[in-house]
């Protein structure tokens, strides 16, 4: 494992950059120079950072820092995390600032150099390097956030230093208390390999579906009692539309398996993303809040059709409804014998998105990680999704689960995997579903 006594976090006034200083500070119990454009910038990062951890104490061991002061605080680091825009104009450019920096220490101290990108190359950044500090640049994924959620996507580039990977991974699983996964250079990476493609595919069944309700819609289809703590669309929304274009379009234009198209987004949304429509963090986007004069708020939602807001529709689904009671009783064989057993096109839409994301987590897990278990441990602590494997548990084991992917999916989705290997290898799940399957609508 790595002694990691002193981190430099540049980028540290962002939302991801100062939460991820307290985690090293709190945690690692590391001293955290704390980089950004001005002093002023650091310091109130440092305070809302403290807060995120709920641990004023740890105030201490920040430190306010500015580019001025780059060099300095690289000399003395162990650790340096990039944490800026997910832009790779900008990362580059950080990068090759840090590069300056680093002056002749590759040599004499083997310093870890860390992104928290989302999903760009981590071989292209540690590019930006000169090549005696290559095999020293990893990508280090946390998610928003990472009080709560403990994953730690370890990303390495085709340079990497093994050795250096397994003591920072340690670090990660045993000073940090992250569940630490360990996943190859591909675009958007694991986690959110798998939870945009599901995400993406649920905007784009919202515009097949607008003449429905859309949006809220589906939403709707996939809520609690389905397995995920945030409806689909709201986490678009939540992450940000812009956020949410840059990962999908990266993995659409970079990679070419069977459920590329799903990766395609919508033109409405390019539509609210041009408008400025971002999500939450602009005020609007897929839903917005309405305060009425009198103070008086209102949840509202996109139509699709009619290129405005509404209020959000409160949808009474029987399947959903009959399947919210028996998993308030504890019956959940029942709940999802009732959700493979009903027709109505909701309950189809909702049983074949989860077998979808079951397919589609097996075959990235096995070519860019370790398997399905690394795709259990993404989903489960990074997006607090009921994970694959556990899906599988739900709808009864390995042989049932094929049944119905043979039943209920087109021949794209079953040419992409063997469905006897499934139903003859698996095994249940580390992660019980009943712990994310929600007796709520």
């Amino acid at each position: 494992m790595l002694q990691i006594d002193t981190v430099t976090v540049v980028g540290a006034n962002g939302t991801m950059g100062r939460n991820i200083s307290a985690i090293f500070a709190s945690f690692g119990a590391a001293t955290v120079y704390m980089v950004s454009r001005s002093i002023e910038k650091s310091t109130a990062a440092i305070e809302v950072a403290s807060k995120s951890v709920r641990a004023g104490s740890i105030a201490r061991r920040m430190v306010p820092k500015d580019y001025g002061s780059l060099v300095e605080c690289v000399s003395e680091s162990d650790l340096v995390f990039e944490a800026c825009a997910e832009n790779w104009e900008v990362k580059s450019a950080v990068h090759r600032q840090i590069a300056s920096a680093l002056g002749g220490l590759a040599d004499a101290n083997p310093i870890a150099i860390c992104s928290g990108t989302s999903g760009l190359s981590i071989t292209d950044l540690a590019g930006v390097y000169p090549e005696q500090y290559r095999s020293h640049v990893f990508g280090m994924h946390f998610f928003n956030p990472p009080y709560q959620m403990s994953l730690c996507e370890l990303i390495r580039s085709r340079y990497a230093d093994e050795a250096m990977l397994c003591k920072l991974s340690a670090y990660a699983s045993k000073k940090l208390l992250r569940t630490t996964v360990l996943v190859d250079d591909s675009p958007a990476f694991l986690g959110n390999r798998i939870g945009f493609q599901f995400i993406n595919d649920a905007l784009r069944l919202a515009e097949d579906h607008r003449d429905s309700g859309g949006i809220d819609y589906i939403d709707a289809i996939f809520g609690p009692f389905s397995g995920r703590a945030m409806a689909p669309i709201v986490t678009a929304d939540f992450v940000g539309l812009d956020v949410h274009k840059a990962i999908v379009d990266n993995v659409r234009s970079n990679t070419f398996d069977f459920a590329n198209q799903s990766f395609e987004l919508p033109d409405y949304v390019e539509g609210l993303i041009e408008n400025g429509q971002l999500g939450r963090k602009a005020g609007s986007g897929l839903y917005r809040t309405k305060v009425a004069s009198d103070g008086r708020k209102t949840r509202e939602v996109w139509d699709i059709s009619h290129c405005s807001y509404r209020p959000i529709n409160r949808y009474v689904f029987p399947f959903a409804i009959e399947m919210c009671d028996l998993l308030h009783e504890g019956d959940y064989r029942e709940a999802f014998d009732l959700l493979e057993t009903n027709r109505s096109v909701e309950a189809k839409i909702c049983l074949e998105g989860l077998l979808k994301y079951v397919i589609y987590s097996y075959v990235i897990s096995d070519v860019i990680s370790n398997g399905i278990s690394s795709a259990d441990d993404v989903m489960a602590t990074g997006f607090n999704w009921c994970p694959p494997s556990a899906v599988i548990d739900a709808l009864g084991g390995g042989e049932r689960f094929a049944s119905l992917c043979r039943e209920r999916l087109d021949a794209s989705w079953l040419s992409a995997i063997d469905l006897n290997c499934i139903a003859e290898s698996h095994v249940p799940s580390f992660h019980d579903y009943r712990r994310f399957v929600k007796a709520r609508r």
